[in-house]
């Protein structure tokens, strides 16, 4: 039976494997290194592409002042294989050599990483940076993923019934695969109607701003319209040439990463022609991955649940004291937030009126643990971490920012909290998997009803709702609206239910697992997949 499943190549331009390989940025490369694990374990057949970054994407550091500063550094790994393949990509009428490298040594299905940084290139940096540079670097990165990344799968003989792009970036292997077909004779049209039954979709990203679009001329001068005239790259991703656009007229079918994602998905991109359908398969975790083995186990008892949580929550302020030299409460509620600090996840909204919250903090009934990490050149999310950093020095007892938020980081404050805490601003969030690592681990949700938890979320049983579906007209008015209602169930109903209703806790906690591990694994993620978007 696994034999006759379509055989799959996933193209994306990062991947969250360990902590220890660093060429991921947050939860899309994490998504898809639990996707290659999850396949790995259910023998089905994919392969994954993408790029081996030098540089990964950025360590960021706060100095003794409480600056942030960003810096960077080469690495070097040596697990990985040499496929003693390389293929060739011509960008701005230079050939670019892409070394292929195989990594599989992280439970994870086959995957296959180009690297331009070999002696053929004179300019090796290609692959230097994941996300960094202006628009010409990038469209290069997106050539050697996409049209590079095709021309690897042949060169290595690699049979492919699927090209499943997760998100935008590898669109410019859906080119490649016509200009395959029409180097054979084919018409343009006859070509984009082959290809577009081989290619599947994945969009994550619900902000229009965040979907990314090229000047055609830009992508013309670079090589990467590989021949196509501005009409026929106009008829697939208009002008500018809009890469999400791209895919979703060039896919068969697309899917978005949560049910109420879906909704908004379809209502963002309902004007594009010719666009795929898209359907909703929910995004899920790798639970070998970020579930404590303690919490995976059949509980004799609550008791005995209790006291595996107990276990991790100290290893987790034994960490903490490590890292920043601040030792937690045992006792005390800790509350978890690390994500990207991206402006619509609002990671100080708890903040907004501090008054509410002074003397909680300052008597250590309420103790918070942020991580983030912004990109390089957002200066409001740089400005949301320092204002983080503010706030543990002003409550140095209570509040904590571990610096440089990676894997590790991520693994220990899901595991270790008491409550997570996730307040995007409605309909920004497409899923955020952070959340069902949390839940499965016995931490209880504490959370804005957007992207996963409004499938997941019964109300003071397995978490907490904060506030309402509706959603004002205007930011600011959401933003207070939200903070009243985060200050509302925190104050009312979280610390009361922590400190004096330990039974209601535990079941809490009970429900909390067993109500998540199975429907959010990658395990039906993947069934989801077959069944949805690989099966003709």
């Amino acid at each position: 039976m696994k034999k006759q499943l379509p055989k799959v190549a996933y193209f994306c331009m990062e991947y969250g494997l360990d902590n220890s390989f660093k060429i991921y940025s947050g939860g899309l490369g994490i998504l898809a290194g639990d996707y290659l694990k999850g396949a790995k374990d259910n023998n089905v057949p994919v392969v994954g592409i993408g790029i081996k970054w030098k540089q990964g994407y950025v360590e960021q550091r706060i100095d003794e002042e409480g600056n942030l500063y960003d810096c960077f550094r080469n690495y070097d790994y040596d697990f990985l294989e040499d496929t003693g393949i390389k293929v060739k990509v011509k960008i701005r009428q230079n050939d670019v050599y892409c070394k292929v490298w195989k990594v599989d040594c992280f439970g994870n299905a086959d995957l296959y990483l180009l690297d331009t940084d070999i002696e053929e290139n004179s300019d090796r940096w290609i692959t230097g940076r994941l996300y960094g540079g202006f628009t010409e670097e990038r469209i290069a990165q997106e050539m050697v993923l996409g049209i590079g990344g095709v021309r690897a799968l042949r060169a290595l003989k690699i049979p492919v019934d699927i090209y499943h792009f997760n998100e935008g970036h590898a669109v410019l292997a859906g080119l490649e695969l016509m200009n395959e077909k029409m180097n054979a004779g084919i018409s343009f049209d006859k070509a984009w109607e082959s290809t577009h039954k081989e290619i599947v979709f994945t969009t994550h990203t619900p902000i229009k701003a965040g979907n990314e679009s090229h000047n055609i001329e830009a992508l013309t001068y670079m090589g990467a319209n590989l021949g196509f005239s501005v009409e026929q790259m106009s008829r697939i991703g208009g002008i500018p040439f809009n890469m999400t656009v791209a895919a979703l007229r060039l896919s068969r079918k697309s899917n978005a990463v949560s049910e109420l994602h879906t909704q908004t998905a379809n209502k963002m991109w309902e004007k594009i022609k010719n666009r795929s359908k898209i359907v909703g398969i929910t995004n899920a975790i790798h639970v070998g991955t970020w579930v404590d083995k303690r919490m995976r186990k059949k509980f004799l008892n609550l008791d005995e649940m209790w006291n595996n949580h107990q276990e991790i929550k100290k290893e987790l302020i034994d960490f903490v004291e490590k890292r920043c030299g601040v030792r937690l409460n045992f006792n005390a509620l800790l509350i978890g937030f690390s994500r990207r600090a991206a402006s619509y996840k609002r990671s100080d909204l708890i903040f907004k009126d501090e008054k509410r919250l002074e003397k909680y903090l300052k008597d250590g009934k309420v103790q918070i643990i942020f991580s983030g990490k912004a990109h390089p050149a957002d200066t409001t999310g740089k400005r949301i971490v320092l204002n983080l950093v503010e706030m543990s020095r002003k409550y140095p007892n209570s509040v904590v920012f571990i610096e440089n938020y990676d894997m590790e980081i991520g693994q220990m404050l899901t595991r270790g909290c008491d409550v997570w805490l996730n307040n995007p601003r409605r309909l920004n969030e497409a899923s955020g998997t952070s959340g069902m690592k949390a839940a499965m681990n016995g931490v209880l949700n504490c959370s804005i009803l957007d992207g996963w938890w409004p499938e997941a979320c019964n109300d003071g049983i397995n978490g907490w709702a904060i506030g309402d579906e509706n959603i004002a007209e205007r930011v600011e008015e959401q933003d207070e609206r939200d903070a009243k209602a985060l200050y509302d169930t925190l104050l009312e109903r979280v610390i009361p239910a922590y400190y004096d209703n330990h039974q209601k806790w535990l079941e809490m906690m009970k429900e909390s697992i067993e109500s998540t591990r199975t429907f959010f694994s990658i395990d039906r993620m993947i069934n989801d997949y077959y069944k949805l978007l690989y099966q003709k």
